[in-house]
């Protein structure tokens, strides 16, 4: 990015090497000198604005056309100078967020190095976004933008480069990933303070940590004057009891809406196609709030950028050493059942990835089929692709009948069980609550569940475990079936929700 004279000011996501998105108004932002007229100069369009009086402006360029030929962008205020941003491209502009399973770089990936080092696609720009919590919303953003090449590509977010891989080879256009992410944290820190408020559940959020922030104001004097006291005598100085400079409970990475404040509202208003999200692993422990909270943050996003646009996330992938019994509480299972109920949202999708976990690791290393499975979503429902299946079976709806329970299912062309024996993994109980395992065959698009003790079923589980080993019910593109529960039985995160 060139500076001419004492420059204008751009936020990072309006430099070198950035994607714009195609076939919508692109909102264009920046500061200046308090009332000059400001003037972007873009692709053929010359579009002017005037700065407020504390210097902030913004225009829009209308809808753009796609191209990989690099383009310069000239923004000139008229009393405080021009930049020139260089090498910009037109075409698809994804948001890539979550936390440490998101970030994961290629180079971590299974195969990734090798698939790094043919990463030669300068139609494809990641921008690695930087960014640490805060109590307030930030407008300014920390990051650059990389053109993908062998030497840039491993630091790219693994299931971000399969994903923009997937979509720039099927539709042959400049794809943009912002990937804004922060390992091991909740997904209220990346909801909106307003967003939470919105709903009990989330609002229940915000009030205990406001109640944190009012009691630590009240010790701050204590604490300061333990602080000092430690600093003299050479003794070591534990995190909380630092000084404020400032210090405050929300500005903890884990906080509701600190990293929303600090990494998300920064790009709020940057023209974009959708989003793609893996998280949830933080939350696992209150799964049952979990299935009002992250929903609250698809809306919470979709409200800030005035958009109803596509929003894809991953299931937690299979995690911890295999269950052998029916019937276990699985906090885990709970987390993976909210993240299948978010579908009600609409224009959402998710990527079932209980096939390729590891027992030892919550990172699992096979990004590519991950990335590749949000891409199925976002070239059929997004652009139109046709021919292959978006998902793995998916829970529809069940019919008791005497003995037996009938389940149906959404994308269950060609179901069938992927080792070619019989289906495990499915568990029925009757009014008792007591989970046996059960007899599951496929009868056309559905699956007939029953137990010889079980005269008068009422509920079905499928794969109800952190590592249901043995699950095998795909469809015929070998996509996995997601767990589900048919019941409507109190779950075990249900008191821990409610505690925090």
């Amino acid at each position: 990015m060139a500076l001419c004279s004492s420059a204008v000011e751009l936020p990072r996501m309006f430099s070198d090497h950035g994607v714009l998105q195609q076939g919508t108004l692109v909102p264009v932002w920046g500061w200046g000198s308090p009332g000059e007229n400001v003037t972007v100069e873009f692709a053929g369009q010359k579009v002017s604005g005037k700065a407020d009086s504390n210097g902030e402006w913004r225009v829009e360029l209308k809808s753009l056309t796609t191209h990989a030929a690099g383009s310069k962008m000239t923004v000139t205020g008229e009393s405080s100078g021009t930049v020139e941003v260089q090498d910009l491209l037109v075409g698809e502009v994804w948001m890539a967020s979550g936390q440490s399973n998101m970030q994961r770089p290629l180079a971590g990936a299974d195969h990734g190095k090798e698939d790094a080092a043919a990463a030669d696609f300068p139609g494809i720009r990641m921008f690695l976004a930087h960014g640490k919590p805060h109590d307030v919303p930030q407008r300014k953003a920390g990051g650059s933008w990389a053109v993908c090449t062998p030497s840039t590509a491993g630091e790219f977010s693994a299931v971000g480069f399969y994903f923009a891989q997937r979509l720039h080879q099927e539709l042959g256009v400049p794809i943009g990933i912002i990937r804004p992410v922060f390992p091991g944290k909740p997904v209220e820190a990346f909801t909106s303070r307003e967003g939470l408020l919105a709903k009990p559940e989330g609002a229940a959020l915000v009030h205990a940590m406001d109640e944190e922030v009012r009691k630590y104001k009240a010790q701050e004097p204590q604490l300061m004057a333990a602080f000092k006291a430690a600093m003299a005598s050479g003794e070591p100085v534990s995190r909380r009891r630092r000084p404020p400079m400032p210090y405050s409970p929300a500005l903890e990475e884990t906080a509701p809406s600190a990293l929303y404040n600090g990494m998300i509202h920064a790009w709020v208003g940057y023209a974009m196609k959708g989003a793609i999200w893996y998280q949830g692993e933080s939350n696992a422990s209150r799964a049952k709030q979990y299935e009002t909270i992250f929903p609250q943050l698809i809306e919470d996003w979709r409200r800030l950028w005035k958009s109803d646009f596509p929003f894809y996330f991953v299931q937690l992938a299979n995690f911890k050493d295999p269950s052998t019994e029916p019937g276990v509480p699985d906090e885990w299972a709970e987390l993976q059942n909210a993240q299948r109920l978010t579908l009600a949202l609409p224009k959402t999708g998710m990527a079932v990835i209980n096939d390729v976990g590891m027992a030892g690791d919550v990172h699992p290393t096979n990004k590519k089929d991950v990335g590749y499975r949000l891409a199925r979503w976002a070239l059929a429902k997004d652009y139109g692709k046709t021919g292959f299946c978006i998902s793995g079976p998916l829970y529809k709806g069940s019919q008791i009948d005497g003995s037996t329970v009938r389940i149906e299912f959404d994308h269950a062309k060609g179901l069938k069980s992927r080792d070619g024996g019989p289906l495990k993994r499915f568990e029925i109980a009757g009014q008792d609550q007591k989970w046996f395992w059960a007899d599951a065959v496929m009868e056309g698009g559905t699956v007939v569940v029953s137990n010889k003790d079980i005269q008068k079923p009422v509920a079905v589980r499928y794969a109800w475990a952190a590592n249901p080993e043995g699950a095998n019910l795909v469809n015929d593109d070998g996509l996995p079936a997601s767990v589900f529960r048919t019941d409507d039985w109190k779950p075990m995160t249900e008191q821990e929700s409610q505690s925090k």
